[in-house]
């Protein structure tokens, strides 16, 4: 076996290994008994329901995640690699197209295989644990609108990478970079008024109590509201969320009807100060701007990754290509992203840790933030005690208790 292909292998079965290790210790850090924090709003049966709920999720993980590893190594090892690339190339289409073809048949196929495990977890262990309201109608236009978005704005995005890196292999990433930026910043003016609604109706928020209380405090911290928005979140689960997306006068603030159902309109008001806390401390626009940077050093990785030809002979690939150098890059990125996420996700936490202050004390009553938070975890089925280990690598977002002593402290 070549060497660098042994490498790669290697190097992508031990990051494997480290995530099913994460989720293993993660299992293991389940308490017997509830947090003293949360005894107000677990009792035994919702406590012992959220420790399954964890345990069904992770077995069905590592069972999803081990048969696609096995798929890919199989895929790999067979020479599944050159025999697509030579059966697209024998076609005679024109290059952007043949990389299109090749990308878009290995993205199906991954597709195809998650699909058993994405219907399964959504029509059995997601209905087991009461969470499920999506008809499988729904499932399958989600998956459909998802593909026809896939085509109409991934589709240009990688044949413009194509382009770009073929016809400029030494500078053609910035280029690239350049129309990703424009790209990624369009977005978040078009998704809030054109793609959200595809999949969920948004209907303005009726008068009453609640939208006076979130008027009051907008105005109060000086913020414009025009939209506020309840989302149909029952359409398809049962579970609660609330978000603030857009920028300038595209904003929309969205909380889910499931969401409203179960707070109070105080509490409601402390979940959209932690989202509006997000945009006035501008989370959102160092998001974006961290993800642009992050997307120039990988296209910057890009151009040296397809231009290396012992990478292409090590996969059994004749001919060096961008399209077949972007699949060797996901590769070879993988173990790499993880490790990055480390960084990402703590950044993440910051920012979670700093909008729950900045909602506590623009409202002046951290107690409603924190029941908000306390019954969002018993309504979500939350692990309240992950491993240190899943917490690094995976959580955006704080453990609960975490976030409930911070907001403690500033009592």
């Amino acid at each position: 076996m070549n060497f660098i292909l042994l490498v790669v292998l290697i190097v992508l079965l031990g990051a494997h290994l480290l995530q099913c290790w994460a989720e293993m210790q993660n299992l293991k850090s389940l308490k017997p008994d509830v947090p003293a924090e949360l005894t107000d709003v677990h009792d035994e049966k919702t406590y012992r329901t959220s420790q399954e709920y964890p345990r069904a999720k992770t077995r069905l993980e590592l069972i999803s995640s081990n048969l696609s590893l096995a798929a890919l190594f199989i895929f790999i090892l067979a020479g599944g690699l050159p025999w697509l690339d030579q059966t697209i190339r024998s076609l005679g289409l024109h290059s952007v197209l043949t990389g299109l073809v090749f990308l878009g048949l290995l993205g199906l196929a991954v597709d195809i295989l998650a699909l058993p495990f994405q219907l399964y977890s959504t029509f059995v262990l997601e209905e087991r644990f009461g969470f499920n309201r999506m008809s499988l109608s729904t499932f399958i236009q989600d998956k459909l609108k998802g593909l026809v978005l896939a085509l109409l704005i991934g589709g240009p995005c990688l044949a413009g990478i194509i382009v770009f890196l073929s016809t400029y292999p030494a500078w053609g990433w910035v280029l690239a970079w350049a129309g990703l930026t424009v790209v990624m910043i369009g977005l978040q003016y078009i998704a809030p008024n054109w793609i959200l609604p595809l999949f969920n109706t948004f209907t303005p928020l009726e008068d009453g109590e609640l939208k006076t209380k979130i008027l009051d405090y907008a105005r109060q911290n000086g913020v414009t509201v025009q939209d506020i928005s309840v989302m149909d979140g029952s359409k398809r689960s049962a579970k609660s969320n609330a978000f603030f997306t857009g920028f300038g006068r595209k904003k929309k603030i969205a909380l889910f009807d499931t969401l409203i159902d179960k707070h109070t309109p105080d509490e409601l008001v402390a979940v959209l100060a932690h989202e509006i806390g997000h945009w006035k401390l501008r989370h959102i626009l160092k998001g974006l701007v961290l993800a642009i940077v992050k997307m120039g050093i990988i296209l910057g990785l890009l151009s040296v990754v397809v231009s290396y030809k012992p990478l292409f002979t090590a996969f059994g690939l004749e001919q060096v290509s961008v399209h077949a150098g972007l699949f060797l890059f996901l590769l070879v990125y993988t173990p790499v992203s993880l490790l990055l996420s480390v960084g990402t996700s703590y950044i993440s936490r910051q920012h979670e840790f700093q909008a729950d202050a900045f909602a506590a004390k623009t409202t002046g009553q951290p107690e409603y933030l924190l029941q908000a938070l306390k019954k969002l975890s018993k309504d979500n089925l939350s692990n309240l005690t992950p491993h240190p280990l899943k917490v690094v690598l995976e959580y955006s977002h704080p453990p609960v208790i975490e976030r409930i002593k911070a907001l403690q402290r500033m009592w």
